[in-house]
């Protein structure tokens, strides 16, 4: 992709999505958490420490190349993609418990996913490939996060009926920039695209399910009902993959970085709607269990 693209355009598009997750936000989501406490903290506990850990896991297991390495390390610290709000809708999950994770991970993603992708960064990469991310990377990952979130909610708050108009637009405009990032990730690293997904491919398959398994069954092992353990792992299950290929190719500079999140994000709907059949089955079975 043309440099002018990657630096300007990709930024601006990215803002333009996250304006349009703060346009379903309000202060009552942030707010929410004490009805919810225990649910909340246990999957922000899922994503932030067991999903990061497992993907630390497979990058050692599987000895991915460092670059690799850090592309699926900041696809695990990315937060939970808007997309999970749609699942969560079909397959009868809390759909105010998953924009209430929404809410809280945009935030907390702003401060955490700098941390985790400069300690994979320092632990996978070789003096010959040093890739960075300084304080002014870090300020912009912040500003790439929060400030588009915070004017989405200003837009909603001052002018709702306007909001709702942007609503669907930017839902629409939200896909096709996904497809076409990934379209121009993979178009960029054609020469290299199919080592990579021989290198990254069964990776992510193996993280995608993780997060979906850990996202629905720890917080069912937890006392957590199984409408909000839904909405846990479509939160969870659901990646915000446009934001780490963004990283990848603005913050950090590097397009094999994106390799993950772009593959991911191929595999991601695919297993999020199979898991979804495969809870509502299991959740029928509960029900007839009880009712008999």
């Amino acid at each position: 992709m043309d440099s002018g693209i990657i630096t300007i355009m990709l930024p601006l598009a990215l803002a333009i999505i996250m304006i349009g997750l703060g346009l379903e936000l309000t202060p009552k989501d942030f707010a929410r958490v004490s009805k919810h406490p225990k649910a909340v903290l246990i999957a922000l506990f899922c994503q932030l420490v067991l999903l990061v850990g497992i993907a630390f896991i497979i990058c050692k297991v599987l000895a991915l190349p460092p670059l690799l390495a850090v592309g699926l390390m900041l696809l695990a610290a990315s937060p939970g993609g808007s997309t999970a709000n749609l699942f969560s809708y079909l397959f009868k999950g809390d759909i105010a418990l998953n924009i209430t994770l929404t809410a809280i991970n945009s935030v907390i993603a702003a401060f955490t996913l700098p941390l985790i992708v400069n300690f994979s960064i320092q632990y996978f990469m070789n003096d010959g490939q040093q890739i960075s991310m300084q304080f002014s990377k870090i300020i912009q990952v912040f500003a790439i996060i929060l400030i588009p979130v915070c004017i989405g909610m200003l837009i909603r708050h001052y002018a709702p009926h306007f909001s709702e108009k942007l609503n669907k637009p930017l839902r629409i405009f939200s896909v096709l920039f996904l497809v076409l990032i990934i379209i121009g990730a993979i178009a960029k690293e054609r020469a290299n695209i199919l080592q990579y997904l021989t290198q990254v491919g069964f990776a992510t398959v193996i993280f995608c399910i993780c997060s979906l398994v850990i996202g629905y069954f720890v917080p069912r092992l937890m006392g957590i009902n199984s409408a909000q353990a839904r909405a846990c792992a479509f939160e969870i299950g659901i990646h915000n993959s446009t934001l780490a290929m963004t990283i990848a190719l603005t913050v950090i500079a590097n397009s094999t970085v994106a390799m993950p999140a772009a593959v991911y994000s191929i595999f991601m709907y695919i297993f999020a709607a199979l898991f979804g059949f495969l809870i509502s089955k299991l959740a029928d079975k509960e029900t007839v269990q009880k009712m008999a």
